[in-house]
């Protein structure tokens, strides 16, 4: 892309905050009067028909102000767009709020999810942290009624899973805790490969069982992510640029087809270290479903044990400063949670 001197730089970061802000095409003299720029009408507009030119603003029609293009958002998030932090207060509320709360991963994530769609005014969506290898660590066995158990797997990292078996014969609630707590003793940190040759040691219930626990593990492990958090799809439904929009139907089924979504996020999934953001303007060309929209995602969690994705999507005219510095602060908050996790194990 093409160089721009500092005057078309601040110009453009004036346009696109504008633009963000209010809507609405941002023309020469508004920017001279409002930001009492101390340059004439002309010389802005000039300014402005060069990064025209260089395809960072265009006209929507003839005599209108300028929008930003797709380069043009690329360009601030790239080089204009300054580091920032949220605010200390704002930091120390969010973290309250998680603190006080349980051990409960899906808590976390849903509140996580509601937390990013309200201060990015976008979708927000959160992926629950996965484990690269599915790896045991409690096991809960309660009766419900006959034969019919509910079981419930909780991996290292927090993901949980829960379902019903049924039972060759009818067990009672005792049996079934000191299966439970004899195979958690067992089988703490065990890996899918490690639980099938220790279940091929066992007997009667605990062996049906570990073997139960086995099919369970090997399904996280063909699985790219785990369970898809949502929140804020009315905020993107509600900008002015997505009312009776088609793109904006296309932008949501996205979110809202769990295989759309996970496809999205594994062939989007950012390859920088957690806490490095991504951010993909326009489906970066590939992603019809994206063309009016932008994505910032992260990843969270320990690399090369247990992940898990944040992320926004929104209108390109999204606030990507506070956006940005949200998704962050989050990442490092579930982080370090997710290895508090890890290190009780």
């Amino acid at each position: 892309m093409d160089e721009l001197t500092e005057r078309q730089r601040y110009l453009l970061t004036l346009i696109i905050h504008d633009y963000i802000q209010h809507a609405h095409p941002v023309g020469s003299k508004y920017l001279v009067n409002e930001f009492n720029l101390g340059l004439s009408s002309a010389t802005v507009r000039n300014e402005l028909s060069t990064l025209d030119e260089k395809g960072y603003l265009r006209q929507p029609h003839t005599s209108a102000g300028r929008v930003p293009t797709e380069d043009g958002y690329r360009y601030f998030v790239g080089h204009l767009l300054q580091n920032t932090e949220l605010p200390s207060p704002t930091r120390h509320m969010i973290a309250h709020q998680f603190y006080q709360m349980p051990y409960d991963v899906e808590q976390w994530m849903r509140l996580a999810a509601s937390i990013l769609a309200q201060h990015s005014h976008a979708a927000s969506v959160v992926t629950a942290p996965h484990p690269e290898e599915a790896r045991f660590k409690h096991l809960e066995l309660i009766q419900t009624r006959g034969r019919q158990v509910l079981m419930i797997l909780v991996l290292q990292g927090g993901e949980v899973d829960q379902q019903y078996i049924t039972l060759t014969e009818p067990v009672s609630q005792q049996q079934l805790s000191e299966a439970a707590q004899s195979l958690t003793n067992r089988l703490v940190n065990a890996s899918a490969d490690q639980v099938g040759h220790m279940a091929l040691n066992l007997s009667g219930l605990e062996q049906d069982i570990a073997r139960l626990v086995l099919q369970e593990m090997k399904s996280v492990n063909i699985n790219p992510m785990g369970e898809v958090f949502l929140d804020g799809i009315s905020h993107v439904l509600a900008e002015p640029e997505f009312v009776d929009s088609e793109d904006a139907r296309m932008a949501i089924r996205s979110l809202e087809e769990r295989s759309i979504l996970r496809d999205l996020l594994v062939s989007s999934h950012p390859t920088s270290e957690v806490g490095g953001v991504q951010v993909l303007i326009g489906g970066e060309g590939t992603r019809d479903e994206l063309r009016q929209c932008s994505l910032i995602l992260t990843q969270y969690g320990v690399p090369g044990m247990v992940t898990g994705m944040l992320g926004v999507m929104g209108p390109m005219r999204m606030p990507y400063g506070r956006s940005i510095s949200t998704i962050r602060f989050l990442s490092s908050l579930l982080s370090d949670l997710v290895e508090d996790t890890l290190t009780e194990a």
